[in-house]
């Protein structure tokens, strides 16, 4: 009896899980162009602002003003590997850009190094990604993190309410320290970096000359923050909310339209579509599925079954390997939901960097948030609609 009665718990939970495959998921509504805008702009996803006015009012403060002198020492300040210990890697080093005012080498800018030998870095590690296109950040003595994080793009993160795939900082200028100081970033203390400035003649004239106090940690915060807002993009998705229909393709627009239908909106908000909140992922597990054949059986079947990790508790459930072990937040797989803008450009996907591919990224997120099974011309669809927030960085002339 008790066997019977397990089988046909195991039955009913089958049955359950067998539902998002059973139930259409199609969009029932056609939306025209007046209203795809109309709901995204109710929703916070409002276009990156092209004029410096608008740019202000949306990221200037009293505690720290944008000058056109701050953006300038930032900007150098971003791309100097003076601010890390072994005087090996910058800012741009794991946040690459395409503007190297020192005109060197950035790290990893050479595919004949070992770490470029991976599928989408390989041709595109120079796009405008704000990234390094690795699995996992290198940091000073070329270490990885035990934890194995990927390195989320620094681009349009000025407007994310969230930092860190924990979501643990909330300002562009609180996540400047933790990667100068953290010992598998640039591993240097706050006095060191001061030394290094003060000794520096050049930096030293040009902090007096922008800080009334000078060289201090404090100030260089204050630089590198003020250079990371203005690493904003725009693409043919604002110009499309700003009133121009044929800014996005036809393909794009059935993407938008199942991004908001199918409930990616829900999280993926915002200027930045995305960034704005801390979700747990995943929502649904697949790899508690009992293998019948065998009723006390401990194996688990599905080609979507997640890799357990027995050593790390509690046990991470993934649709992919947890390389590093990390569970987010408090320990409960929650996370800081990723900016979409440049998604395109940002491979690998995930905490981890463990998918590269991003047709398989939006069918896990599908599957494991969504609980859908996403047909081929849906995912084709989304991906065209991801391809519309390729942007490239805003230059505005009053801080050039």
């Amino acid at each position: 009896m008790l066997r019977l009665a397990f089988l046909a718990i195991v039955i009913i939970v089958g049955w359950i899980e067998l539902l998002p495959y059973i139930i259409p998921n199609k969009p029932k509504q056609l939306y025209s162009d007046d209203q795809l805008r109309e709901i995204a702009l109710s929703r916070g996803m409002s276009p990156v602002p092209k004029e410096y006015d608008r740019f202000l009012k949306l990221l200037d403060s009293k505690e720290n003003p944008i000058t056109k002198e701050k953006v300038a020492l930032g900007r150098s300040l971003y791309f100097d590997t003076i601010l890390s210990q072994d005087k090996t890697i910058s800012c741009a080093s794991c946040h690459m850009l395409k503007k190297n005012p020192h005109n060197k080498k950035q790290f990893l800018d050479d595919l004949t190094h070992p770490q470029a030998k991976t599928d989408c870095m390989v041709c595109h590690i120079k796009d405008e990604s704000g990234s390094d296109r690795l699995s996992a950040a290198i940091g000073v003595g070329a270490k990885t993190a035990p934890n194995h994080l990927n390195t989320p793009t620094i681009l349009n993160s000025a407007l994310a309410k969230y930092r860190m795939w924990d979501g643990s900082l909330t300002s562009s200028k609180a996540a400047v320290a933790p990667m100068i100081h953290d010992k598998y970033k640039m591993n240097l203390s706050a006095q060191a970096v001061e030394t290094r400035l003060k000794n520096n003649q050049r930096y030293q004239q040009t902090f007096e000359k922008t800080f009334s106090d000078g060289v201090t940690f404090e100030n260089v915060c204050k630089a590198l923050d003020v250079y990371q807002k203005t690493l904003l993009t725009r693409s043919a998705y604002d110009r499309f909310l700003e009133g121009d229909n044929a800014a996005m393709s036809a393909e794009a627009k059935r993407g938008f339209r199942n991004f908001i239908q199918l409930g990616c909106k829900g999280c993926h908000t915002g200027i930045t579509v995305g960034g704005q909140t801390v979700q747990k992922f995943p929502t649904r597990n697949y790899n508690h599925i009992i293998d019948v054949t065998g009723i006390f059986s401990t194996q688990y079947i599905g080609r979507d079954v997640a890799a357990f990790d027995f050593n790390v508790k509690p046990y991470s459930r993934y649709p992919f390997e947890n390389k590093g072990g990390f569970l987010g937040k408090n320990n409960e797989q929650l996370f800081r939901v990723p900016i979409l803008r440049n998604v395109t450009k940002t491979s690998p996907y995930f905490h981890n960097g463990a998918v590269f591919d991003l047709r398989e990224a939006v069918r896990i997120m599908g599957k494991y948030q969504l609980s859908m099974e996403l047909t081929e011309i849906q995912i084709d669809e989304i991906v065209a609609f991801l391809k519309s927030l390729e942007g490239d960085v805003v230059e505005y002339k009053e801080l050039q």
